[in-house]
């Protein structure tokens, strides 16, 4: 256990010394120079501030979806967008189930249950109770000490420790052009685990190791955007045992969220959104078209997310009101 805790130091310690600076500079050409950056953290202001003001929808008909979302004081506005785009083209009631990752403030609690009323805050006091009584420190240290400094993980955790059923876990940077039908189907009767399609494999571990603890064959760009697993189907010994054994051999990674997903699915039938329909990185054409069924704005696409897309939604549901 100190070999691990000691490499768990030492991969922070990397993170800010070697990877940052590099994330920092690659952030900077994807973004297009400074100029561009620019005009991207001002479409980032208006953004926020629309948000603030998007109108209530109509209710819609049928059985309300359950979506959930960690968010917090930064990207609340982004949470904001992506649910009341995803109402406005889904027509149906949403309950959002949204974790608060200990910085949500009254303000955007009120902001967003202006628009949804149904809306289900999970506290952080609240998470960490939970926490304490189904993954206890004593028992669990790597995914307690993940949980603590790799905010990505608690989408995998917060939803699903100590509960039942299938969840539906999705990002905040996410927008939608047409009816997800594809969601709207598993939503309303899940079978099996349900994935988005990545724009290129990113586990930030070797397959050998991986296909080693998983027992099954990974598959290629399972991206984590969309995520829909079985609370009670998840084993959090193996969860811990995989966690401890990646760390140990290859240090942390950004993409230890996505890489578990990869694991958990691996070798079981799954529910695959269409790369076509369900754009990881959207590129021109798409990303200026706005044609699939939704975006997922990672990287270089946040461009055109925080500089035009959002305002596209919005001229789309006038039109189509």
């Amino acid at each position: 256990m100190s070999t691990l805790i000691r490499k768990l130091k030492l991969g922070r310690l990397f993170y800010l010394l070697y990877h940052r600076p590099i994330e920092w500079l690659n952030a900077l050409v994807a973004a297009g120079g400074p100029f561009e950056q620019r005009r991207t953290e001002r479409g980032k202001m208006e953004m926020e501030l629309a948000a603030s003001r998007l109108p209530v929808l109509p209710t819609g008909t049928g059985p309300a979806i359950e979506l959930h979302l960690l968010t917090g004081h930064k990207f609340w506005y982004q949470t904001a967008f992506c649910l009341w785009s995803f109402a406005s083209q889904a027509g149906r009631p949403l309950r959002p189930v949204i974790y608060d990752d200990g910085t949500l403030g009254s303000a955007h609690r009120a902001a967003l249950s202006r628009l949804f009323p149904s809306t289900h805050f999970v506290a952080q006091r609240e998470a960490i109770a939970r926490l304490d009584q189904w993954l206890p420190t004593e028992r669990f240290p790597v995914l307690r000490e993940r949980w603590q400094n790799y905010p990505n993980i608690r989408k995998l955790i917060d939803p699903h420790i100590g509960s039942q059923g299938w969840k539906l876990v999705i990002d905040s940077d996410l927008l939608f052009f047409r009816r997800p039908d594809l969601i709207l189907s598993w939503c309303d009767q899940p079978e099996r685990p349900l994935h988005a399609v990545d724009c290129e494999t990113s586990y930030g571990y070797t397959r050998d190791l991986m296909n080693e603890l998983a027992g099954a064959t990974i598959a290629d760009l399972v991206n984590v955007g969309l995520t829909g697993l079985e609370s009670a189907s998840l084993d959090w010994e193996t969860l811990e045992h995989w966690c401890s054994v990646l760390i140990t051999r290859e240090r942390t990674n950004y993409y230890l969220e996505q890489a578990l997903i990869a694991m958990l699915t691996a070798g079981r039938p799954c529910a695959i959104a269409p790369a076509a329909d369900y754009v990881t990185l959207p590129i021109e054409p798409e990303a200026s078209d706005c044609r699939a069924v939704m975006h997922h704005y990672v990287a270089g696409s946040k461009r055109h997310y925080f500089q035009h897309n959002w305002r596209r939604v919005l001229v789309d549901q006038a039109i189509g009101a």
